[in-house]
């Protein structure tokens, strides 16, 4: 079951994309989407990654961070952001800790889930009935554009 709003972000480190280090502290003060998906270059993910490339500008325009997280390693990840163009970073959780803390583990892949956590570190929505073509589009309407 996926963490209630209201709770405290659990705070994260992890690889990115480019192998730089990202933690959640580093986004003090914004709004963070951090969307758990099972695998990069898969149906499902493939079109939920690219409703927020899409989607983009708007996100930037709000000054909103996208993260995306799965188990696949820096590797798939920079295969997958070069293969559709992705934007933002995808977080390399291949130990699976950012997705236990999230509570979103499918056994052995992340479970689709999304949340929005505000610039003071607290989840203020949770999206686990997932719709991928239309995802960054639902998640934009929740944070307010």
């Amino acid at each position: 079951m996926a963490l209630s709003v209201g709770t405290d972000a659990p705070a994260f480190t992890a690889k990115d994309t480019n192998g730089n280090t990202v933690s959640l502290s580093n986004f003090a003060g914004k709004t963070v989407v951090l969307y758990f998906y099972p695998k990069d270059d898969t149906p499902g993910c493939t079109k939920q990654a690219c409703s927020f490339r899409d989607a983009y500008a708007d996100y930037q325009g709000k000054d909103v961070i996208v993260l995306g997280v799965s188990k696949d390693d820096e590797n798939s990840h920079q295969q997958f952001t070069q293969k559709y163009n992705l934007p933002f970073p995808l977080l390399a959780d291949t130990d699976g800790a950012i997705i236990k803390a999230y509570d979103v583990d499918g056994g052995g892949y992340a479970k689709r889930v999304t949340y929005v956590i505000d610039g003071t570190g607290k989840i203020v929505h949770v999206d686990s009935s997932v719709n991928t073509p239309t995802h960054a589009s639902d998640i934009m309407a929740v944070i307010g554009a």
